[in-house]
């Protein structure tokens, strides 16, 4: 319950920090924020590292959120503007939220290498993370960013709001948040059950491997989703049959009475997710001028952070008395939905024609 709510408040401190976040962007440009998140979360995560109380963990929690949604709309709003002329910004999305994955491997990785191989405390390894992070402030500080819109106010911003465009990404994002938090967030602790079921050694150490293993797929699939031309024209039927694909995978998954079936489906799952998140911002963006790229992501994605605080809570509390697998259709009816909404989205990016 400790950990649950852990995560709940961290997404709520993200979707305070986003509707700040996003206008920021568009009216003081993305150096400053680069730099403040970095330098923010640098200082959450020596937190982390030092911390021996709930407390503590709840504000390095904060802080955390804090620093991440600064980065994340930096990123976000970063490079549809600067890859690809700016005129793929879907494509833009997927190659940066590649290195997400990347990250969602390297990271646990880096800390397993630390701690296990080199025998360094969790306070040290941690750190250590913190040191590198303070080290992309450093060179944030230093980069040079394209100019700020100086067209943007906050009326403009806020007029944003009723737009349907933007509400019916906003939608689609509570979804697919929803989906990708409860596999980050429960991946693990099903595998340790279906690890344990099956007699296997080191259940809770392999359990870490196949969730890097699901964000490896995510990575893999979104780099090669950057590989394909016009994705911005194309996106809204990439995120169609990549939903009915995890669909299948996460009753697959439900169904799965082996470790390696389970594992299957969950990297299935993991390159069906890729290209959700990304394309969703870039069909977005490519409705709008990239003066407002911030205020637009900054509408959708804390929306779209409802899902976060909503699905795997839910999970986990149906999941008390039962296995994990069994909550898992629920999981498979919200891709219905977002399948729904991507069909929407296709229809809605269709000129109408005169009758």
């Amino acid at each position: 319950n400790q950990f649950v709510t852990l995560v709940t408040i961290f997404s709520f401190t993200c979707m305070i920090g986003q509707l700040l976040a996003g206008p920021l962007v568009d009216k003081l440009g993305h150096k400053p924020l680069a730099v403040a998140g970095l330098l923010i979360a640098s200082a959450a995560i020596f937190l982390f590292g030092c911390a021996t109380t709930y407390p503590v963990a709840v504000a390095a929690t904060i802080l955390l959120g804090a620093g991440a949604i600064c980065c994340n709309t930096v990123g976000n709003t970063l490079l549809p503007v600067v890859l690809f002329d700016g005129k793929d910004p879907a494509r833009a999305s997927n190659f940066g939220s590649g290195f997400v994955g990347l990250g969602f491997v390297l990271v646990p990785l880096l800390l397993a290498m630390f701690m296990g191989n080199l025998g360094l405390s969790y306070t040290v390894s941690v750190s250590i993370i913190g040191a590198g992070v303070l080290a992309f402030a450093v060179f944030a500080m230093t980069a040079r960013y394209p100019q700020v819109s100086t067209g943007f106010s906050l009326s403009q911003a806020l007029g944003l709001l009723p737009n349907p465009v933007v509400l019916l990404a906003a939608a689609a994002l509570i979804c697919y948040i929803g989906l990708e938090w409860t596999m980050n967030n429960w991946t693990k602790p099903l595998m340790v059950e279906v690890f344990t079921t099956h007699d296997s050694t080191n259940a809770a150490r392999n359990a870490g491997y196949v969730l890097a293993l699901f964000g490896l797929a995510m990575g893999i699939g979104r780099f090669a989703t950057s590989a394909l031309r016009n994705v911005s024209a194309i996106g809204t039927r990439i995120i169609a049959a990549a939903t009915l694909v995890a669909i299948v995978a996460l009753l697959m998954l439900a169904k799965a009475q082996s470790p390696g079936l389970a594992i299957l489906a969950i990297l299935i799952i993991g390159l069906a997710y890729a290209p959700m998140f990304p394309t969703i911002v870039g069909v977005t963006f490519s409705k709008f001028g990239a003066g407002v790229y911030g205020s637009v992501f900054g509408i959708i994605f804390s929306i779209g952070l409802v899902g976060s605080m909503v699905l795997p809570k839910l999970i986990g509390h149906l999941s008390k008395d039962k296995p994990l697998q069994q909550s898992l259709p629920i999981a498979a009816a919200i891709a219905g939905i977002l399948l729904l909404l991507a069909l929407a989205m296709e229809i809605a990016r269709r000129p109408r024609q005169a009758r």
